[in-house]
């Protein structure tokens, strides 16, 4: 068993910066873990994956403002922020597997069996 518990998030004015944390707990070992995001009223969306051996993928709408990593003991995830604009309004969930294997795809990062129960940010212009 997995558990994950995002923290950070937070209001923020337009162009401002966040930094989410998930933190993770399991004896078992966490390979793709990742976060997606739902805005209200829309579908959810993958943000970005990160794979076993440290790969990242990236949304495009987001590429280049937001930073994806993981601590050497695979205990807490981070997703860092820039220049945050009103589109990045959403619930943020990490998500994770312990497949080997698996897929870091941030268009696939949503499905992975693992998630917390999420944390808001809200970005206001």
């Amino acid at each position: 068993q997995v558990q994950l518990a995002e923290s950070g998030g937070g209001s923020v004015q337009a162009g401002g910066s966040l930094t989410l944390s998930c933190a993770i707990s399991t004896h078992l070992d966490v390979t793709c873990m990742g976060w997606f995001r739902q805005p209200p009223g829309k579908e959810r969306e993958g943000v970005a994956g990160l794979g076993n051996i440290g790969g990242t993928t990236y949304a495009d709408s987001v590429k280049g403002r937001f930073t994806i990593s993981r601590d050497r003991t695979k205990t807490t995830l981070t997703l860092v922020m820039n220049d945050l604009n009103d589109d990045d309004t959403a619930m943020y969930y990490c998500t994770a597997t312990t497949s080997r294997g698996c897929n870091y795809g941030y268009g696939t990062i949503a499905s992975l069996p693992y998630r917390g129960p999420g944390t808001q940010v809200s970005v206001s212009s």
